[in-house]
């Protein structure tokens, strides 16, 4: 079984991260980018790289750190809690994930380019209002030794300001996974801010032409590739929640300590002791959760499908929780653009869609366990 303590690198990680994250992007920091209407700070995500959380599962002969995917998820859970907004799961996890399956020169020159924060990618799969990987249905068809890509791609996180796609299309036998850049001829991007301020685009492909060395990995067997960047997607993303769901509460005990009525803090008053407290026990299950899958993908990635898809299902159950709860426990204010709680309850809907929702993850539990 999985060692459920964070190891002493992974807490010094942890608290590098929250130190450097508290002064240069507090919610504020996020508040700031959509009153200009940006969605991506590129110094931020610049200062970032530099220090080295773009490469974190970069092997090192390509200039990262190559420190797996809990160490991902101790960054993912410092990022949520401040709602930091960058291309981190996007590009440093999922896309870094795919391409070190692959593992060519071709392949390595872009995991450099991750490392370095030269290079942001996106995940260009959902063409349904759920997330559906396998069912894909935008077609790459043969034609002569390459394909022809035409098709739509919506909800694709960071497409905006990607300057690669990894895109997912039926090839005749199977589907198949490209790596292309986003000025190809052919390739339009609508975006859009979503309602937690973050980019992402709907991106259609017309008459898109790839050679076989835009194929990451083998035709008609994507999964392969694709299954272990998804996976360290999906596990770095209920990190990133369950991060959410800790600034949430935070929060929300500060102002039980603070807000009196009729001359008594509120936070005395037993039934919303209660309520934090489950809140509590929440949130720690879901931690146990989380760094398994963690675990899990670094030592047993074959069978962690199970662990990852419970991490996430939870977390998206927990941070869902703590928004919820954050808002009634302040009263009106929890309701207002003026206060951060609002921005926490946005993301919280966002991630619980994305990389496949509660009842996605619930139902791959119960396969998995043989209901």
């Amino acid at each position: 079984m999985a060692k459920l303590v964070r190891t002493e690198e992974e807490v010094m990680l942890a608290d590098a991260a929250r130190g450097f994250l508290d002064g240069a992007a507090p919610v504020s920091h996020l508040r700031g980018l959509r009153d200009a209407g940006k969605t991506h700070d590129p110094a931020l995500w610049k200062d970032m790289s530099d220090m080295g959380w773009a490469g974190i599962m970069v092997p090192e002969s390509a200039g990262g750190a190559d420190m797996g995917a809990a160490a991902a998820c101790v960054l993912a859970e410092e990022l949520g809690k401040t709602l930091v907004s960058s291309p981190f799961i996007s590009t440093a996890v999922i896309a870094a994930t795919a391409l070190k399956q692959v593992a060519d020169d071709r392949a390595n020159a872009a995991l450099a380019k991750i490392a370095s924060g030269e290079m942001i990618y996106a995940l260009a799969v959902d063409e349904t209002n759920k997330f559906a990987p396998e069912a894909s249905e935008m077609q790459a068809k043969k034609v002569g030794n390459g394909f022809r890509l035409n098709g739509t791609k919506g909800f694709v996180v960071d497409g905006g300001l990607a300057d690669r796609l990894l895109v997912l299309a039926n090839t005749g036998d199977g589907l198949t996974l490209f790596d292309l850049p986003t000025d190809r001829t052919g390739i339009k991007r609508d975006t859009t801010a979503m309602i937690d301020s973050r980019d992402a685009a709907r991106v259609t492909f017309t008459d898109v032409d790839a050679t076989g060395d835009d194929v990451l990995g083998t035709v008609d067997d994507a999964m392969s590739v694709l299954k272990p960047a998804l996976q360290a997607g999906q596990a770095a993303l209920a990190a990133e929640m369950a991060g959410a769901a800790a600034g949430a509460f935070g929060m929300t005990v500060e102002y039980l300590k603070e807000r009196k009525q009729f001359g008594v803090e509120i936070g005395r008053f037993q039934a919303l002791q209660h309520r934090a407290a489950h809140l509590w026990s929440e949130t720690e299950v879901t931690a146990s959760a989380i760094m398994n899958a963690g675990r899990q993908l670094d030592e047993n990635p074959d069978e962690a499908e199970l662990a990852v898809s419970l991490a996430k299902a939870r977390a998206t159950a927990t941070v869902q929780l703590a928004v919820q709860e954050g808002v009634q426990m302040h009263g009106g204010i929890g309701m207002t653009d003026a206060f951060d709680m609002g921005f926490y309850m946005k993301r919280a809907r966002v991630t619980a869609e994305w990389l496949g929702d509660y009842g996605y993850h619930a139902r791959k539990v119960a396969h998995l366990r043989g209901f």
